[in-house]
């Protein structure tokens, strides 16, 4: 069936699905035709989830995770040692951190990482709020001075370029940086990394 046969919501709800990352036509079309074969207040259920997330949800003023509060609730949390903040790329990166139960510090999300090729510099992720977070403790979670950065960023070329920028620029500030112990495969990503190897990566950390 050509998509000019379609009605124009259901082309419309297919090229939405289309949008998506991962997914292919003949998946959103299937994607499409599973909305339509659900019954009205299950299909609702999921227009109100999506209307809610963008209504609700934010970033963290403080680490840049994704929060219905600001700051989130890590950040706000008192029993979290504030000086030490763990640098990921991605919020699924923080969460999968977060299953260890092994870190009790905080995070910073950059949203990304350098990739000159691709024309990300540091303005294109959130270097220059980590870096605010470094040298004004007011900028930080609880306004507590930052002792520590952990570089937890992927183990691959752009990560390391990352994660060497953010060493360079931390040392000229009299902050320690440490990195992920290499435990973690190279070239793999952080979210699909089990608890028991991230839990050695944390523990192994070395300096940088």
């Amino acid at each position: 069936m050509s998509n000019a046969a379609y009605p124009e919501s259901v082309r419309r709800l297919i090229e939405a699905f289309a949008a998506m990352p991962g997914i292919g036509r003949r998946s959103a079309e299937r994607l499409a035709f599973h909305v339509l074969r659900q019954p009205a207040s299950e299909a609702m259920e999921l227009a109100r989830a999506v209307e809610a997330v963008k209504k609700t949800v934010k970033h963290c003023g403080v680490c840049w995770s994704l929060a219905d509060n600001d700051p989130c609730p890590i950040c706000a949390d008192p029993r979290r040692d504030a000086s030490t903040v763990l640098v990921v790329e991605q919020p699924k990166d923080m969460l999968a951190l977060e299953k260890t139960g092994l870190y009790r510090g905080v995070y910073h999300v950059l949203l990304g990482r350098l990739d000159p090729l691709a024309g990300v510099g540091p303005e294109g992720i959130t270097l220059s709020t980590l870096i605010a977070r470094i040298e004004d403790p007011t900028k930080n979670a609880r306004g507590a001075q930052v002792t520590e950065i952990i570089l937890g960023l992927n183990p691959d070329l752009e990560g390391d370029t990352t994660a060497l920028w953010i060493a360079r620029e931390a040392g000229e500030r009299g902050v320690r940086s440490t990195r992920l112990a290499r435990g973690l495969p190279s070239g793999s990503q952080l979210e699909f990394a089990n608890p028991a190897v991230l839990g050695d990566a944390l523990k192994g950390r070395t300096s940088l």
